[in-house]
């Protein structure tokens, strides 16, 4: 079993900054890759962006590119999102993720109001 915390979410105005942080916990050297998701009111959950176990292999979702970074500390059993130039649309639960063979566990949800 793996126990994910994110933290780091709030409001903040269009044009800002967050630092979203999710720390895992339990069974973590089964760990491979991490990443964030989100939903928004009435959406669909949706991908925002994944890492590889080494951190060298990182991926997002086109919405976010150039703006989010994710990166990961190992020797912490953390993952970041690093969330920059902020729009009102990326208001949403942030969920952090891990993969563990073919199970995928998921943290409680981090709120990120974005305002206009």
């Amino acid at each position: 079993q793996v126990q994910l915390v994110e933290s780091g979410g709030g409001l903040v105005q269009a044009g800002g900054s967050l630092r979203l942080s999710c720390a895992a916990s339990g069974s973590i050297f089964g760990i491979n890759a991490m990443g964030w998701y989100r939903q928004a009111p009435g959406k669909q959950r949706e991908l925002v962006a994944t890492i590889s176990r080494s951190g060298s292999i990182t991926n997002y979702a086109d919405s976010v590119k150039g703006r989010f970074t994710i990166s990961r500390d190992n020797a912490k059993n953390t993952v970041y999102l690093q969330m920059n130039s902020l729009k009102p649309e990326d208001t949403a639960v942030y969920y952090c993720t891990a993969s563990v063979v073919l199970t995928q566990y998921w943290g409680q949800g981090t709120q990120v109001t974005v305002s206009s």
